[in-house]
């Protein structure tokens, strides 16, 4: 009787952990955390403190996990409504409102001690800026108002790419900017593309998502439209700015080619479903691989092995 009751609490224990777990929406953070990655390796020159990229990638988990639970909290009454989000830890039941905004606080404040006490004050409030937008703009002033929702709101997303420059340079450049302007562009086409999979829940509960609204036509030529401009954004880190070099070129043509490709296939066929779902996992792979391109071009030894094929390019050619 006793070992079953040991078990019987150690299992409730581990289910509770798990709940807390989900109003974090784990599968989103890793994302964010590469931009952060690939911010830090192009703002050190490819020689990153591992002390420091723990730091503020945990710092950066923290608050990620804090802006989802309170938006899982916001979004409790169309989570319920909606078959994809029913069984979320709040709609559910299986964790309360105000446990939830306690455990959202408390991570909020690691994240930003973690940031000013091992990295730096900047880092640590823009941290804080991305829950501040990602809750008051984009969750409850877009979200549900305004087609314009994920556009706008997609700055938050693209928040990590400052907090990682700053963190390491404790200011911000023209760079830092630009990698933030890349991940606020693609964000359109990511998660329409994903809307356009699941708009039928999103027309459900009323939240106007573009394909909602004006339709899937409309929808992937927007798609169409930024995943052209976020591409071209992508080649101005090696001209004018000139903090990347000709491996992460190569790497992001060759993805960026991809990634047109998919969107006019979706041009093509706006109605298929399938299409949508084919752009939308491949936008993700774009992502997480473009910033390894800036890690692996950022990297000494990369720019080393360049710089003697160039010379001895020069001397064939001499």
């Amino acid at each position: 009787m006793i070992e079953t009751n040991v078990s019987r609490h150690h299992g409730t224990f581990l289910q509770v952990i798990h709940s807390y777990y989900q109003l974090t929406k784990p599968r989103i953070i890793p994302l964010l955390l590469i931009t952060t990655a690939g911010s830090m390796w192009i703002a050190a020159k490819g020689q990153v403190d591992p002390l420091l990229l723990l730091v503020t990638l945990t710092g950066g988990t923290l608050a990620a996990a804090s802006a989802q639970t309170i938006n899982c909290v916001y979004d409790r009454d169309i989570d319920y409504d909606m078959e994809r989000t029913r069984h979320r830890p709040l709609p559910s039941g299986r964790v309360q409102p105000r446990d939830a905004l306690i455990f959202a606080s408390v991570l909020a404040v690691l994240s930003f001690t973690l940031l000013t006490v091992f990295a730096n004050l900047l880092a640590a409030l823009l941290a804080m800026s991305g829950i501040v937008f990602y809750v008051l703009i984009y969750t409850h002033l877009l979200k549900r108002h305004s087609t314009q929702n994920i556009v706008i709101g997609g700055a938050a997303g693209a928040v990590p790419a400052l907090v990682g420059w700053a963190a390491v340079t404790g200011t911000l450049s023209w760079a830092a900017w630009l990698i933030f302007a890349i991940v606020f562009l693609w964000t359109p086409p990511h998660f329409w593309a994903l809307a356009l999979m699941i708009q039928d829940d999103y027309a459900k509960v009323g939240v106007p998502m573009l394909p909602v609204v004006e339709g899937s036509k409309t929808t992937v030529q927007q798609i169409w439209i930024y995943t052209l401009v976020t591409v071209a954004a992508t080649l101005l880190l090696i001209y004018p700015l000139q903090v990347s070099g000709i491996v992460y070129g190569a790497i992001a043509l060759s993805l960026g080619s991809v990634f047109i490709y998919k969107a006019w296939q979706l041009l093509q066929y706006p109605e298929e479903r399938n299409v949508a779902r084919g752009l939308f996992l491949y936008s993700i792979s774009y992502m997480m691989l473009l910033c390894l391109g800036m890690v692996i071009d950022s990297l000494p030894l990369t720019r080393h092995v360049i710089g003697v094929v160039v010379d001895k390019f020069h001397l064939l050619i001499g």
